[in-house]
This record gives structure tokens, sequence and C-alpha cells, in this order.
């Protein structure tokens, strides 16, 4: 069998910025990816001149100008802006919470007038500890907003009632007196133009790069980990040890994709649904994340929908409690009794990261393995 210094289990962006230091340190990599395609959750396919995000919306935002330059190496990025929109039984507000949507909500002009609005409505808690979602959140922004914004979302994102939520899920919500749509305050935010895949195929393009598609790594890891000298794991940990601590707690989603024959759908690549009775959280449309660039006449919607995961569903988030979390730490002490296997990403540290958090996170590890050679 050929030699390898590395198995690399996933090919999404933890693994793949692995593997592509470790070839350019002259390390050769063998990539294993379950998937029948490269780049996991960021993985777009062009349909109709359109750049689809498989796995929902990813839109790259960071203040970290050392991470903005590293991924800017394999793609040019445009100027895209994440502002979204939420419908609320048709009543249409800005996100993240700013002076539009206090001016929509309450018809208020001034930020000195919608403080005042605010300030009347957080009074409901009267200075009351928040033992809950739902009262952290009346505390932070009131009533009104939680009701109409915040509530259905949120259940039907976690999957439970608001009140059977701890606290610290919302510990903060981004309340703006500007007008100001921008979600993110990162400096740097963007879509590479041509898609996400791009980036993984030029990590993964060299000769001392190996990938294998359609490969299940538990269907032979008995032999993966017996032949190969140093794995990088990116899947679920407490999968690896055969779930013997218990399962964690993770999130799936469900994706409905349409062609739809019209040029635009909804006006915005992101829309929220935050009512309770509509089934999904929200529905994008992949073309305005290029500012309609694609076929006339033809745009993709996406509509995403919260799932319970059960062993088999594919795990898109970790539901990072405390309970979880102290679960993961018994895992990581297990972890850390095989030293030739590295953990990393989403699911193999078991922690929510933006894209950018992943990149950082590889380049850490990346760091701490060829410091010591």
């Amino acid at each position: 069998m050929e030699h390898y210094d590395y198995l690399v289990v996933g090919s999404g962006l933890f693994g793949a910025t692995f593997a592509y230091e470790a070839a350019k340190r002259g390390k050769k990599v063998k990539v294993i990816e379950k998937r029948d395609h490269i780049a996991g959750n960021i993985y777009t396919k062009e349909v109709d001149g359109i750049q689809v995000h498989q796995y929902g919306a990813h839109i790259f935002h960071t203040s970290n100008k050392d991470i903005w330059d590293y991924v800017n190496q394999f793609a040019e990025f445009n100027r895209y802006t994440n502002s979204p929109v939420a419908n609320y039984h048709g009543e249409i507000y800005n996100m993240p919470f700013n002076m539009n949507t206090f001016n929509k909500m309450w018809g208020v002009v001034t930020p000195a007038e919608a403080e005042k609005k605010i300030e009347s409505q957080r009074m409901e808690m009267n200075g009351k500890k928040p033992q809950n979602l739902e009262e952290q959140a009346i505390s932070l922004i009131g009533r009104d907003i939680y009701e109409k914004l915040v509530k259905g979302y949120t259940e039907k994102q976690w999957g439970q009632a608001a009140t059977d939520l701890p606290a610290f899920i919302i510990r903060r919500l981004p309340v703006r007196l500007t007008y100001d749509n921008n979600y993110f305050n990162d400096i740097y935010q963007g879509i590479p133009i041509g898609g996400y895949t791009q980036i993984v195929e030029k990590m993964l393009s060299s000769e001392l790069i190996s990938v294998e598609t359609n490969t299940d790594f538990f269907e032979k890891k008995d032999e993966y980990v017996a032949t190969y000298p140093k794995i990088v794991f990116t899947g679920m940990i407490d999968q690896f040890f055969e779930y013997k601590l218990g399962e964690l707690q993770y999130r799936s989603l469900k994706f409905e994709t349409e062609e739809l024959d019209i040029d635009n759908y909804q006006g915005n690549a992101v829309v929220n649904y935050t009512d309770a009775q509509t089934p999904y959280t929200r529905v994008i449309e992949h073309k305005h994340f290029e500012f309609g660039k694609g076929d006339k006449n033809k745009t993709i919607i996406t509509r995403e929908y919260p799932q319970e995961w059960h062993r088999g569903d594919e795990p898109y988030y970790p539901v990072n409690n405390s309970e979880n979390d102290k679960l993961y730490k018994e895992y990581r002490k297990l972890a850390d009794e095989v030293p030739n296997v590295i953990f990393g990403g989403r699911l193999g540290q078991y922690r929510y990261y933006d894209m950018h958090q992943v990149i950082h996170a590889a380049l850490t590890v990346v760091s701490q393995e060829f410091s010591e050679k």
C-alpha cells in the first residue's frame, strides 16, 4: 500500500485546510469523503448560471485580516453584504434589529424614541433574572420584537419551546440604533465569485494529496487506524468512540430546492420566516448572493427546515448547552488518549464554528502539529 503521512477524514474546510498546509510542508495526504463531492457543507454547484449553496446560505465574514488574506488566495470575493429580512405573516422587517425594524414595528423615527420604547417594553421583567430564553429575550429587546421576530424562529430552530430553552443561548441580541441593515459587524465580508467549491478544489490540488469520495471512514475504521501514522478526523467525536459515553446532541436540516421560471422570487438572498406556523425557518434565493447573476427568467430557491437529529442523519451543528459541553469534555479526555488522531471542525471539536473560525482552528492545529517537527 502506498505510504501516506496523514489520513484526513472529511473534505470540508477544516480537513481541506489541514491537507493543504500539510502538503505545503512536503507531507503526503489521503483525504476521504463520505459524500459524492468535496467541500463539505460549503459545497456550491452551478445551476442555470447560479451558484447554489447546497447546504444553506454561507456568507464569509471576519475581522481577522490574516484569515481574510488566507482565504483570498483561493478565490476572488465579491462585496456581498448580508442583510436578511424577516417575514412575519407577510409583515417585512429588517434584520438585525435596527432603526428600520423599530420604525416598522412602532413608528418611531429617532434613536431616542426607539430607546424609550425598548426600555418601556423591557420593564416587563422589572429587574428579574431571566430563567429561560423567552425571559432573556424580553429583558433585552421587549415583548413585541420577541413575539414577532424571535419566538417562532427560535422554537423552530431548536425544536423546543422558548420557555424550555436556557437563557444563555441568547446572552445578547444585536440592537443597533442606526438605519444599517448589515447583519455582521466584521470588517471583511463577501462571497467567492463562482462559488465556494473552487476554494476546496484548489486546496486539494497538490500532487501530494489524494482524494476519495463516497468513502465512509467507519466501514474500515480499524484498518485506517492501524495503517495511517496520523489521522485528522472531522466527523462526530462521539461517533468515533462508538457513543460509549452517550450521544452528544446535534441539530439536522432538511433542504427543499426548487427551480422557478421567473427572474426574481423574493428580492433578497435570505428571508427568515419568524412565525410558528410556517414550517421552514428561511428561504434562500441563491442568485442574489451574486447580485442577480444567472440565466434570465430562472431562479433557484431553497427552503430550510430544522430537524431533530437521530443516528444516521446528517448533523449540521452541535447543541452547545451545559449538559452537552460537559459530555464533550469527557469525550475530549478520551481523544487525548489517542495521540495519533487529531479531532477538528464543528463536529470533531463540538463547536458552532463559522467559516473563518474553522480556518483559524485548522491553522492552529497545523501550527501545533508542525512546530514539534
